[in-house]
């Protein structure tokens, strides 16, 4: 399988001189999603931990319910990219034929193909009541999340996407050019361990848009926290999911969007952000 990450030349100009050298820099790959012969998705992403991007696209976006519906998956390594290869039962796969769409996904796309605008902000699954975290419990989460990056520790170039709880901490995280794809990725590692999603936290390293807090509602978790801001449609979707949007989480302290109930403070008052 392909390094996910790649040492090439580059000159750096520092310091009022030019210097040859070399960088690190992260893989960026096709990665084509098939179902029973026919192409569903072609995304580009980091060629790591596929097996579980491939599970966790097909949850997240509902072409199957459990892991345990695909009944194969093969990983073949292509000249120009890589394909993930799966086989579903026969009227999964016909009922699949009706929405297939014939994509190119750019780095980070996480709507790619969609043909509709009421696909695009279909509502979520609405989370159950989940578990309620202190500030601190947050701040020390966010912290474990970038020892555990190791792509990104080498180019500085990925993002990633984890899940933590009190009892053990980050349970699983995983990296990819693509924030989408990286929650993908979770989504897939946590089906696989089989993990009990409702008592945790989602973090990720990026900004918070609709389509992370439509995967957040697929995988199940009730809080989600995030370094950079939402989106107002992020706002609006997570408020109707149910879930507590915790974003702009830096070392100094973090925002809570929606759902505050969760967050167990008394210096919190119970109010969320009203989008017009």
């Amino acid at each position: 399988m392909r390094d996910p990450v790649r040492t090439v030349g580059r000159l750096a100009w520092r310091d009022n001189r030019l210097s040859e050298g070399l960088r690190a820099i992260p893989e960026e790959t096709a990665l084509a999603l098939t179902y029973n012969g026919g192409t569903y998705a072609v995304m580009m992403g980091t060629p790591q931990d596929l097996e579980d991007f491939a599970v966790g696209f097909s949850l997240n976006e509902g072409i199957v319910q459990s892991a345990d519906e695909i009944s194969s998956l093969d990983i073949v390594d292509l000249d120009d990219g890589v394909e993930l290869r799966m086989w579903l039962a026969e009227e999964k796969a016909a009922r699949l034929g009706e929405r297939r769409r014939h994509i190119a996904g750019p780095t980070g796309c996480g709507l790619c193909g969609i043909d509709s605008i009421a696909e695009a902000v279909r509502p979520t699954a609405v989370v159950g009541k989940g578990t309620s975290f202190s500030p601190r419990e947050l701040m020390v989460a966010m912290a474990s999340m970038p020892p555990l990056q190791p792509i990104n520790v080498e180019t500085r170039a990925v993002h990633a996407a984890a899940f933590w709880t009190p009892a053990a901490g980050i349970v699983a995280l995983r990296e990819d050019v693509g924030r989408h794809n990286a929650l993908d990725k979770l989504a897939g590692a946590l089906a696989h361990a089989k993990a009990s999603t409702g008592d945790g936290l989602v973090l990720l390293t990026s900004r918070v848009s609709v389509e992370m807090v439509q995967k957040t509602a697929a995988i199940g978790a009730a809080v989600m926290v995030a370094v950079s801001a939402p989106t107002a449609l992020a706002v609006k979707m997570a408020d109707a999911a149910g879930i507590t949007l915790v974003a702009v989480a830096r070392s100094d302290g973090f925002e809570i969007f929606t759902h505050p109930d969760r967050i167990a403070s008394a210096a919190i008052t119970q109010g969320t952000a009203h989008v017009a």
